[in-house]
């Protein structure tokens, strides 16, 4: 069985769990068109028109596909960009990051490790002190309020 160690934000504890491997035909059973497109394809969302570009409230932001914690609410930031910016992810664990040089551009792009949904893309342009953004689509997210 393939398996990925996870942080859980709840309990403070990293955990082994089965990766989460579906279809494409059960992933888009699973997920709404837009988060479909975004997650499963690469997708990308036009900047303020997601769900969470303005969210204020506090909680854990997770994957949409398998649920993994990625972001807490501390962690987030306005960049002015139009989508959700993180400085961090819960868990270096829960992301993966793999070279993206599609559209022209060379940039760093953000996936969930356990299940490989496209999340968005790491610049190094954000706040001391470790100065990233985690620029996030809300398409590839859902919200848990503490």
């Amino acid at each position: 069985m393939d398996e990925v160690r996870i942080y859980d934000a709840a309990s403070g504890t990293v955990r082994t769990v089965a990766r989460c491997r579906l279809t494409e035909d059960e992933w888009r059973q699973r997920l709404m068109p837009e988060a479909f497109r975004v997650a499963r394809e690469g997708g990308t969302e036009p900047p303020f028109t997601g769900k969470y570009h303005a969210w204020k409230l506090g909680g854990v932001y997770r994957c949409v596909c398998c649920g993994t914690d990625l972001f807490l609410s501390e962690a987030k930031f306005d960049s002015g960009t139009g989508w959700p910016s993180f400085r961090a992810p819960v868990s270096e664990l829960n992301i993966a990051t793999r070279k993206d040089m599609r559209y022209g551009m060379v940039r760093t792009e953000v996936l969930c490790s356990r299940c490989g949904a496209h999340l968005g893309h790491v610049f190094e342009d954000g706040p001391p002190p470790i100065g990233l953004r985690y620029c996030i689509n809300s398409a590839s997210l859902v919200f848990t309020e503490r």
